[in-house]
């Protein structure tokens, strides 16, 4: 696949390099309402510890190792330094590892680690109630 075939990823109008460059301030303004006014407002400590250990699986990645980066925090925002790490946000059961990608910034890390599973019933039999122990075969 040549360069020019391919789509090139933009966030507001900006290619991945500038938001690599730009000052936390500056790419603050791109963000929607929600992520702008809670990084206006400043991270918690919860979130700088993880700021730090993300920057040092960062410089891994550079020297060849993966290093897959856990962490309790679904509200943490996704910044452009970020992609290509691969990070494990807890749903409330288990670590569900999540590679970022360009399209995952400006999102919250809990948005690609869902809590709830779809529910799926299985056939009536043997612990079933009374009423629908004898439902008839096919």
């Amino acid at each position: 696949m040549s360069e020019s075939s391919r789509r090139k990823f933009l966030y507001r109008g900006k290619d991945l390099e500038e938001l690599r460059k730009m000052s936390m301030k500056e790419f603050i303004k791109l963000l929607p309402s929600r992520q702008r006014r809670s990084l206006i407002r400043g991270m918690p400590k919860r979130q700088k510890k993880l700021l730090k250990k993300l920057k040092k699986a960062k410089k891994a990645l550079k020297n060849g190792r993966e290093v897959v980066v856990r962490t309790h925090n679904r509200d943490m925002i996704i910044f452009p330094e970020f992609i290509g790490l691969e990070i494990g946000v807890h749903n409330g059961l288990e670590f569900i590892s999540v590679k970022i990608t360009p399209d995952h910034i400006g999102k919250y890390l809990g948005e690609y680690s869902p809590t709830c599973k779809k529910v799926q019933h299985g056939n009536p039999g043997v612990g079933a109630t009374r009423s629908s122990q004898f439902v008839p075969l096919k």
